[in-house]
């Protein structure tokens, strides 16, 4: 958490009359969309206007979050999303830990001249103002609830903010089943159904929403699963000609890969997609027990993350990738 003595300059920051920016990461998740409406209604019941700005598109099923609608999209309308964040007295900086992960803001935020504040549970930040930085917590909305503790507002904990900080820990604790999941996550998500949370709907809105395309890619992959080195590896791909005839739609491919981890026996599963629009792979990694896919995923392919759950990419083909993967998972003493 921030220092008693930071605490009192960022309180200091957060006025009605300073501008305030709320950015996340590329490809925003139920976890970077949920911290990052959970604090706009946070400041909102303190009577601070913020900004939510995202770097692209997000998923249609986490649209249903009270605002969610209300994000600028900066892909759609840059130059007011660049002046938006250039004249900005303070930036949170949510769900990532460096410029480079924010696409097309990362220049727009490392040139703004206003107090940028960090609060993300990824490995290996990079220096920003004010830094609240732990990789233990399983997700950021957690750490949203911990910094209104911290400030002293659990009483401002209302409808709003307790749905999107559900739905962010929900998503990305896998349901409460990952093992960063603690006790005190329990007793933050008891708290925000008291405040008016709904578990049954949360869970209803975000992953009860297939799309007929989902469902053909699905079926598609689970058709195709090839289980490796000695059954501990599970592998699934997409290929771009797929993903087109199948009308794949931002989104549908959401958990795939842990449908590879849930294998009896599997300790590492790897999604490989090759991107819809451009020449490159994009992987998804899932481990369990001391399986760090996280470094795997930086040492080999350009990611990160954290130990059970990490991304990455590459510049090769897709079957160049999956041999390429193959022959690296070999060396791999933990496995």
């Amino acid at each position: 958490m921030f220092t008693p003595a930071e605490l009192l300059e960022i309180k200091a920051l957060l006025t009605p009359e300073n501008r305030i920016v709320i950015l996340t990461h590329y490809n925003p998740d139920g976890d970077a969309i949920g911290s990052s409406l959970g604090l706009k209604h946070y400041l909102k019941a303190k009577g601070i206007y913020a900004e939510v700005i995202v770097p692209n598109d997000f998923p249609k099923f986490l649209k249903w979050m009270p605002e969610a609608k209300k994000a600028l999209i900066a892909e759609y309308k840059r130059k007011v999303a660049s002046d938006i964040i250039n004249e900005a007295d303070v930036i949170f900086c949510l769900d990532f830990n460096a410029p480079s992960r924010i696409g097309i803001l990362g220049d727009w935020l490392t040139n703004a001249r206003g107090k940028k504040i960090l609060i993300d549970h990824h490995q290996q930040p990079e220096k920003f103002d004010f830094v609240y930085s732990d990789t233990i917590i399983p997700a950021t909305c957690q750490m949203i609830y911990h910094f209104i503790e911290a400030m002293g507002d659990e009483n401002l904990v209302n409808k709003d903010i307790a749905e999107c900080l559900y739905t962010g820990i929900m998503t990305d604790t896998g349901g409460f089943r990952f093992r960063s999941t603690s006790a005190t996550t329990h007793r933050i998500i008891a708290n925000l159904i008291e405040h008016g949370a709904d578990p049954a709907m949360i869970t209803s809105n975000t992953w009860d929403t297939n799309t007929v395309s989902r469902l053909h890619l699905l079926a598609l992959i689970l058709g195709r699963i090839e289980v490796v080195k000695d059954g501990k590896v599970a592998v699934l791909y997409l290929t771009r000609e797929e993903l087109k005839e199948y009308g794949f739609q931002k989104g549908d491919t959401e958990g795939f890969v842990n449908y590879g981890l849930s294998i009896m026996g599997v300790k590492m599963a790897a999604f490989f997609m090759e991107d819809l629009y451009e020449d490159f792979i994009k992987i998804s990694f899932r481990s369990k027990d001391d399986m760090d896919v996280n470094q795997f995923s930086r040492k080999y392919f350009s990611g990160g993350g954290h130990i059970n759950a990490a991304g990455g990419k590459s510049y090769e083909s897709l079957q160049g990738t999956i041999e390429t993967f193959k022959g690296k998972i070999e060396g791999e003493e933990s496995l």
